[in-house]
C-alpha cells in the first residue's frame, strides 16, 4: 500500500474497529500524523509566536497549539482504529491496546505488536489485507531450488 492510499483508508475507516490492517498501511499512517503534526506545530509557532523577548532575555509564552491540536483531535480516532486493526492482523484482540498503560514496557510491547508481520491467510479477524498468501516465508529447503544444466 502507497502514501496516498493508507491515508486515505485509514481516513475512511476512521471508526472502523473490525478487519485488519497491514503494516504499511499503519506506518505511512504514523508518518502522516508525525509529518503533519511538525509541520502545523512550525505553522502555530510562526503565527502565534512562542517566545517573547523582555530586558535581559527571554520569557516563555504560552500558545494554544490551534492547527496543530485541531489536527490531533480529528486524527485521535482514525489512529485509534487503525491501531486495532493492526492488531487484529497480527491476531490478538484490540483491548490489548490498553497494555500501554503499563509504564515503558506496555509502549515497547506495543511498538513490537505493530511491526511485527501480520498472520498470513484469514485469521479469526477477517481476510489477510495483503491479499491472502499463505507463504510464510520460512526456508525453502535445498531440494526446491532448480537445477540448471551446464549443456
Amino acid at each position: 500500500m502507497d502514501f496516498m492510499t493508507a491515508v486515505k483508508t485509514c481516513y475512511s475507516k476512521y471508526a472502523t474497529f473490525s478487519g485488519r490492517a497491514a503494516r504499511s498501511e499503519f506506518w505511512w499512517f504514523v508518518l502522516f500524523i508525525m509529518g503533519m503534526n511538525f509541520i502545523l506545530t512550525f505553522v502555530d509557532s510562526f503565527l502565534f509566536g512562542t517566545v517573547t523577548t523582555v530586558p535581559g532575555g527571554f520569557e516563555a509564552q504560552t500558545s494554544m497549539p490551534v492547527f496543530s491540536g485541531l489536527f490531533l483531535l480529528a486524527s485521535f480516532l482514525p489512529n485509534i482504529s487503525v491501531i486495532v486493526r493492526r492488531l487484529h492482523d497480527t491476531d490478538r484482540s484490540g483491548w490489548w491496546y490498553w497494555i500501554v498503560l503499563v509504564p515503558v514496557i506496555g509502549i515497547i510491547l506495543l511498538i513490537v505488536w505493530l511491526a511485527t508481520r501480520g498472520t498470513p491467510g484469514e485469521n479469526r479477524f477477517g481476510p489477510d489485507p495483503l491479499g491472502g498468501s499463505t507463504f510464510d516465508g520460512g526456508d525453502l529447503g535445498t531440494s526446491d531450488i532448480p537445477r540448471v544444466s551446464k549443456d
